[in-house]
């Protein structure tokens, strides 16, 4: 039995136009996934167990959530019809068949392997196909699963950014903060920004503040302060907040994760935690923010960047992608 690492990404095959079709349902974090029954009894535990890893935002948050359905239902015929399908079985299975025959290279496909196809059922629609031999079908797709869950997430943190970024990158502003400021963030256009001495803030708030605000603070200290890191660093922030937000924040330091670590070369010290508004500010308010220092010896500062998001009610691990993304884009203008 041979495990491919072969991807096959895209396709339009043969057949009804991709405008015959509803578009699809739901949205790239649900995974609808088609496997006969009496095989996912055996294998839901380690499917789940790889594809539905927790982050943590504000709360352990699922990455993906996985609902498994009976393809031989009469259900299926809408169901099939999600925006993120998930096909497991054999050649012969027929909901496997279908699929099968619209995903490029399947005439070479070996299984077990990934292949992948696009508006098979629906418009702007992925498939993904877990192709198994007719024997040992819970051992080869278990083989297929840390594959499936790398591709998964690598997905969907590309959709992430590619979201982020509809509105073009902000290469002017980039350029901007690197003549005057001393260091370069590549934002979305979207984002506003303002500065008052050494503090710069960059805020999207679309399309309502009550429903969504992503924001970054910069700032620095020169000369580079000796054994800067957690709880000096996090007094830092508290002092940013309180002189430059619209409301001072207090933190929830229960489930932090910290420390220090390399970045592009530079000494930095990274901590992840929840922000709460403070007792008394106007209304309750919180979520995840992302805190990192960094070194430029060249310039003779220590750098703190300070993300954070306010996403009531919403997913967050996406709008985390983002945020991150341009946090690594950050660099020293020299």
């Amino acid at each position: 039995m041979r495990t491919s690492s072969t991807l096959v990404l895209l396709t339009l095959a043969l057949g009804l136009t991709a405008c015959d079709r509803t578009g699809a349902y739901g949205d790239a974090s649900s995974i609808i996934l088609g496997a006969d029954p009496e095989l996912w009894a055996e294998v839901q535990e380690q499917v789940l167990a790889s594809l539905e890893p927790t982050i943590q935002t504000v709360r352990e948050e699922r990455t993906f959530t996985v609902t498994h359905q009976n393809p031989r239902e009469a259900d299926w015929g809408r169901l099939r019809q999600f925006k993120q399908m998930l096909v497991v079985g054999t050649a012969d299975d027929p909901w496997v068949e279908e699929a099968l025959g619209r995903a490029r290279g399947s005439d070479e496909a070996s299984p077990p392997e990934i292949l992948q196809a696009r508006d098979v059922w629906a418009r702007a629609q992925l498939v993904t196909i877990l192709l198994l031999p007719e024997g040992g079908r819970a051992e080869a797709l278990q083989s297929l699963l840390p594959e499936l869950q790398q591709i998964y997430d690598r997905q969907f943190r590309q959709l992430a950014m590619d979201r982020m970024y509809i509105t073009g990158r902000d290469s002017a502003l980039a350029d901007t903060l690197r003549t005057e400021a001393g260091f370069s963030l590549l934002l979305p256009r979207v984002y506003y920004w303002d500065h008052q001495d050494s503090v710069y803030l960059f805020r999207n708030d679309n399309p309502d503040p009550s429903e969504l605000i992503r924001q970054l603070a910069v700032t620095w200290r020169s000369p580079i302060p000796e054994d800067l890191e957690g709880e000096e660093i996090l007094e830092w922030r508290r002092e940013l907040a309180a002189g430059h937000y619209s409301e001072p924040q207090q933190v929830d330091l229960t489930d932090v994760a910290a420390g220090p670590f390399d970045y592009r070369g530079y000494s930095a010290y990274q901590v992840q935690a929840v922000w709460q508004n403070t007792p008394e500010a106007n209304w309750p308010a919180g979520g995840p923010f992302i805190l990192r220092s960094v070194a430029c010896p060249d310039q003779d500062r220590l750098y703190l960047l300070d993300a954070w998001l306010y996403a009531p009610g919403k997913e967050k691990y996406q709008y985390m992608i983002q945020l991150e993304t341009i946090l690594d884009s950050f660099s020293c203008a020299s």
